[in-house]
């Protein structure tokens, strides 16, 4: 189930180069010199770059540094430069922190919250034959015996995310006259598209894309802030794990915007994704089938009873369906009940319209993998893109499909695993978003007490556009 994002890389053994078929965008570095031709590249067995002149020698080439301020999430490689960063997002530091903890008292203490994907559920179901909710439960039991606190669900978050989106759509589609730039919107929640966005189209693309938080972020200001607040302490205090489907949740989490400057801490402290999990339960000689399971934390948990809920529409959140739905009623007053999707070049890129009277009144798209991802943008450069939103994700089939999800066993393939956790993930029953209470509750108290604007950053988020070549090479192809 690997896709060729990103999750190909074990973030915690890190080189400065993987594999030239990778492809690096950045691997080498060329000096050009004035009036000189550019020479061919040779790429050894090896891996050893080499330069050709034009008079048949060849010169080795130096390969570049490149610092995660450089990547693209490309796939390619990564550098061990900011490896005390790197050594920050892995398990490792989880098992270090709760060792920490055992040797402490009570009130020295960190209180280790961790918040679990429903992706990664769907995965880690999946491979021991359970259904999602019970893995998850399972999981709450896992993590508490390690002396983990509190075990929360991002779906509760995702609420958030879908809401916030919705209201942000219709915000934009109402503007859509004087601003040329507020449709279509783009979904913002998959950090491998952000950081390709801001790093390879920068201030073209960024007024499209949503600014409203992932998931897995929504789920950080709660905890650093409401949680943090609830429970007395300082949000330095918390130590924030969450588990995913992708590596490229490390690097968001990693982003300046969800650092808080006053408390010197970030709002997700740590992420460790679904292959992890699965490389704690065998360091630790425990199978997830022998667990018994525990009563899930209430408090941010999108549940019913003892089961967990899910959203509709797609396995990467449901955006199109939940954003599609709400501005249908709100916007032209039209109830849709079921979503008829088109596919187009192939199966990661579909369309929906919504039409009345032969006139189209919406047109939406989903938009998963980096080909379908560069058309998009092309499109949009030609002014050629007849889309008001599109769901954008940068795996193929989606956060499902990340590159942190745990890999097929020998006698399996990729299409049967992937297929295993799509059923695990849509059996659970779907809510909208509107009908969570104890969201709605949160609205009026803790967002409506902390005031407008800082409502709008706890919810809300800003992207930069990057120059590339940060670490001042020229590079030639």
């Amino acid at each position: 189930m690997a896709s060729h994002f990103s999750g190909v890389l074990m973030l915690t053994d890190l080189d400065d180069f993987i594999t030239p078929s990778q492809e690096c965008v950045k691997p080498i570095k060329v000096e050009k010199k004035q009036g000189r031709s550019l020479a061919k590249i040779q790429i050894e067995d090896d891996g050893s770059y080499f330069q050709v002149n034009q008079d048949g020698r060849t010169q080795k080439l130096e390969k570049a540094k490149i610092t995660l301020n450089d990547c693209l999430a490309c796939s390619g490689c990564i550098t061990s430069a900011e490896s005390v960063l790197i050594t920050q997002q892995s398990h490792e530091e989880l098992f270090k922190v709760l060792r920490q903890n055992k040797q402490q008292s009570v009130s020295e203490q960190q209180v280790v919250v961790v918040s679990i994907s429903p992706q990664s559920r769907a995965s880690l179901a999946a491979r021991f034959g359970l259904s999602s909710s019970d893995a998850g439960r399972r999981l709450t039991s896992f993590f508490k015996s390690l002396g983990v606190h509190y075990v929360f669900d991002t779906s509760f978050s995702r609420n958030f995310s879908l809401l916030e989106s919705q209201r942000e759509f219709i915000q934009r589609f109402q503007r859509k006259e004087e601003d040329k730039k507020a449709l279509p919107m783009l979904a913002s929640a998959c950090p491998g598209w952000i950081c390709y966005a801001e790093k390879t189209h920068g201030e073209f693309i960024l007024p499209y894309i949503s600014t409203t938080r992932s998931p897995q972020q929504m789920m950080g200001s709660l905890v650093k802030n409401y949680f943090a607040e609830q429970q007395g302490l300082p949000p330095q205090r918390i130590y924030h794990v969450t588990v995913m489907p992708c590596y490229d949740k490390k690097l968001e989490a990693s982003r300046p915007d969800f650092y808080l400057d006053e408390a010197e801490t970030r709002e997700v402290d740590c992420v460790i994704t679904s292959g992890e999990v699965l490389k704690m339960l065998e360091e630790e000689g425990v199978s997830l089938n022998d667990v018994e399971a525990a009563p899930l934390d209430p408090l941010f948990s999108h549940v019913c009873g003892e089961e967990f809920l899910a959203h509709a529409g797609s396995g990467s959140g449901g955006y199109l369906h939940h954003i599609y739905t709400h501005a249908a009623k709100e916007l032209f007053g039209e109830e849709v009940k079921e979503l008829h999707y088109k596919t187009l070049k192939n199966k990661d890129f579909q369309e929906i319209t919504l039409e009345k009277d032969g006139v189209v009144l919406l047109r939406f798209a989903v938009t998963n993998g980096f080909r379908n991802i560069q058309n998009l943008v092309q499109k949009l450069k030609r002014g050629k893109s007849p889309y008001d939103f599109v769901e954008v994700m940068a795996c193929p089939s989606g956060c499902l499909n990340g590159g942190g999800q745990l890999k097929p066993q020998p006698e399996q393939s990729n299409k049967e695993v992937l297929q295993q956790v799509e059923e695990l993930y849509q059996a659970e029953r779907s809510s909208a978003p509107e009908e969570e209470a104890r969201v709605s509750q949160l609205y009026h108290t803790w967002l409506q007490s902390v005031g407008e604007e800082r409502a709008r950053q706890l919810l809300h988020t800003q992207y930069h556009a990057v120059e590339k070549a940060s670490n001042g090479l020229t590079i030639k192809w």
